[in-house]
């Protein structure tokens, strides 16, 4: 069921995930196709996240937009009133001088050679925020060098947070600290509870699905899935939920995102994610696993939360056959 719609003011929106938005050209959502849209997501009791340019919108579109409760993504560069603010390097994140809202939450995105080389940098900011998230924006070009990397830079992260939490911080890091908490999965949700609304008043899958151009042979992603005028029409919307997902359904990495277009891109189909998604959702999971562990020995915490079980597999595609 549709929960959220997620509305790109422009076709320079910035990207919050893992698709690089390479659209240099301004095209601002028309004043009217923003009225319409606020009106549908209220006819539909959508949630509303207006995902905003580097450059600052007219006055008369941010009364439209205050009009209606909703959340605001913006980057860095003009991020005064946002809910969530994107940095898209960790050289950015370091250099910004904001870090004083508490309702606010942060996103890096970032290479995985960018984050093995400048962990260090990360550190400082956990003791700034209340919430970061770390899209590392190359996963399909993991190596098994680069798991072991990561597994590495997981336990640096964790030491750093174990040492936070025993004082008495509450720093929530996407990568470790989401799957202590969560009891069922918490995926990325598009085409199932969200849905994006691009500038020319068309629906798509997710942001990327729009401004992502695939090379010819891959097949098309950028296919609409409706308007404001006609309404929804996904094909095959049983694909995008979680109990068609044959591996993911039986999986218990709740904080992996699942993305549907890394799905899409590297295994072509959009319930069946790659490799390299898996195994890192796993060296997350099994990271917080020692985590939760290790910050239990300083005194009770999260007591109604149960264990997270040992595994002996990074990919479930290794387990397949126990659990059809």
């Amino acid at each position: 069921m549709i929960q959220y719609i997620v509305i790109l003011l422009d076709d320079t929106s910035v990207s919050f995930c893992h698709y690089q938005n390479k659209k240099n050209r301004r095209r601002l959502m028309p004043l009217e196709i923003l009225k319409s849209a606020i009106v549908y997501a209220m006819k539909e009791n959508l949630s509303i996240q207006f995902v905003y340019p580097d450059y600052p919108l007219l006055p008369n579109y941010e009364e439209v937009i205050d009009s209606t409760d909703h959340i605001k993504i913006k980057p860095a560069k003009v991020a005064d009133d946002a809910d969530v603010v994107i940095f898209n390097s960790i050289a950015e994140a370091k250099g910004f001088v904001g870090y004083t809202v508490d309702d606010v939450s942060y996103v890096i995105r970032t290479k995985r050679c960018e984050l093995f080389a400048e962990i260090g940098d990360i550190i400082p900011l956990l003791r700034k925020l209340r919430r970061l998230n770390i899209v590392i924006t190359d996963v399909e070009s993991f190596t098994e060098d680069d798991f072991k990397t990561y597994s590495k830079t997981l336990q640096i992260l964790s030491k750093s947070i174990e040492a936070l939490y025993v004082g008495g911080s509450t720093i929530q890091l996407n990568l470790l600290t989401d799957r202590m908490m969560l009891n069922k999965m918490n995926n990325c949700g598009a085409g199932d509870t969200s849905i994006t609304l691009a500038p020319n008043g068309k629906f798509y899958v997710c942001p990327a699905f729009y401004v992502v151009k695939e090379e010819d042979g891959i097949g098309s992603l950028n296919t609409p899935i409706g308007d404001l005028e006609n309404g929804l029409n996904i094909k095959n919307s049983q694909l995008y939920k979680l109990d068609h997902a044959p591996l993911c359904r039986h999986c218990d990495a709740y904080q992996c995102k699942r993305c549907v277009w890394l799905n899409r891109k590297t295994t072509f189909e959009v319930n069946t994610p790659s490799h390299e998604q898996c195994v890192m959702a796993h060296l997350e999971r099994n990271a917080s696993r020692e985590l939760l562990n290790s910050i239990r020995q300083h005194g009770t915490f999260l007591p109604d939360q149960e264990e997270i079980q040992e595994i002996t597999y990074l990919d479930p595609f290794d387990v397949r056959k126990e659990w059809e």
